[in-house]
């Protein structure tokens, strides 16, 4: 935006300063010479004869009082101008970090020294920001990295596949579409993934209550007919859990959850538990299921994009490598929480922590 030239902050506090200055030495000898005019008389009898006082001591304070000014305006600019450049030394260490971030450059800090102040204030909470935004962009880099990969794999697949036929007519044409028809899909659902992940990030949908315990359920009843195939057990409980959000987002939540604690479950005989609680301002919705033993280290990159676990492209059910981190990115996106720990004897444990509805909402 074009802004008209104008005067410095440090011009404007030094003109403050001086002004303020004058005026308070100006309200002085107006006050001394209010006091002069009252306490020293305007006659008075020498051995000369009666002698008129006042006009004497006009002469002799006015020039004095001028001197005083005069001096008290150039002290106070002077004074005011070094004093505002010191107040304003802050300013200019944030205004240059911030030119630098408007420049691309992230990683810049301001670190301020010294107590606890308002500049000092602005400065930590400029590098909190700053340290947000430089792991988004590292995330935001990755993401379309991997992304880039994952799109580019079904597409070299398929060049493979038509490549294939061209070469040998002969081969059976039923087999090549059946793996195109796959490959397709897998692409599809990528393409889907990632048009919901970028509806979450920018928060477009409407909010309405939402109890999280009827969520679960439905999810539950969608997902028992894959988990009777693998020989698994859903065990639902918990409260009424009310919520504010998108129905449609909550319930993809909850079905990813569910999803993947089936998939990555034991080879038979395993359960997932599904529980709701309700708090004092908050509605938790947690998933437990049986299965490998998982590392800290490993639970805590199976959030971000494309991390897969141990033997997540393998299976049947694996999906496109985004079903947690659409879970954290809904979480998120309603101000909750996605908390994952592993199970001491083998699986995971999530929990998704959202802010309660109010009473009203609930009605």
């Amino acid at each position: 935006m074009d802004r008209a030239p104008g005067l410095s902050v440090r011009l404007k506090l030094t003109l403050s300063y001086a002004g303020f200055l004058m005026v308070a030495g100006a309200l002085l000898l107006a006050a001394v010479w209010v006091f002069l005019l009252r306490y020293v008389p305007d006659i008075v009898q020498t051995p000369r004869g009666i002698q008129t006082l006042r006009p004497d001591l006009i002469r002799a304070f006015t020039p004095a009082a001028a001197a005083v000014l005069a001096f008290l305006l150039m002290f106070g600019l002077v004074g005011g101008w070094i004093l505002a450049g010191h107040m304003l030394s802050p300013l200019n260490r944030i205004t240059h970090a911030t030119r630098l971030a408007a420049n691309g450059s992230l990683s810049h800090r301001i670190h301020m020294e010294g107590q606890e102040d308002e500049f000092r204030e602005l400065a930590d909470a400029f590098d909190a920001m700053l340290a947000r935004l430089e792991a988004h962009a590292a995330e935001q880099q990755r993401f379309a990295a991997n992304a880039s990969h994952e799109l580019r794999t079904p597409l070299a697949v398929t060049q493979t596949l038509l490549d294939v036929a061209r070469n040998d007519p002969r081969r059976d044409a039923g087999e090549l579409v059946d793996r195109l028809h796959y490959v397709n899909t897998r692409a599809i659902d990528l393409t889907e993934a990632l048009l919901l992940l970028s509806r979450v990030d920018q928060r477009s949908f409407t909010r309405e209550p939402v109890d999280l315990s009827l969520v679960a359920e439905e999810a539950t009843e969608t997902l028992l007919p894959l988990a009777e195939k693998r020989g698994l057990t859903i065990e639902t409980s918990g409260d009424i859990a009310p919520a504010i959000g998108s129905h449609a987002l909550l319930l993809q939540m909850t079905t990813n959850l569910v999803h993947n604690a089936i998939v990555h479950n034991l080879a038979e005989k395993g359960t997932v538990w599904i529980t709701t609680s309700v708090h004092a301002k908050t509605v938790v919705l947690t998933v437990e299921n049986t299965g490998e033993k998982l590392s800290p280290q490993l639970v805590s990159t199976i959030v971000e994009p494309f991390q897969r676990g141990t033997g997540r492209i393998r299976t049947d059910h694996a999906g496109v490598g985004l079903g947690l981190a659409i879970v954290k990115s809904i979480a998120q996106a309603h101000e909750g929480t996605l908390t994952l720990t592993p199970r001491t004897d083998g699986g995971l444990h999530v929990t998704v922590q959202l802010p309660a509805a109010p009473p009203q909402a609930d009605r």
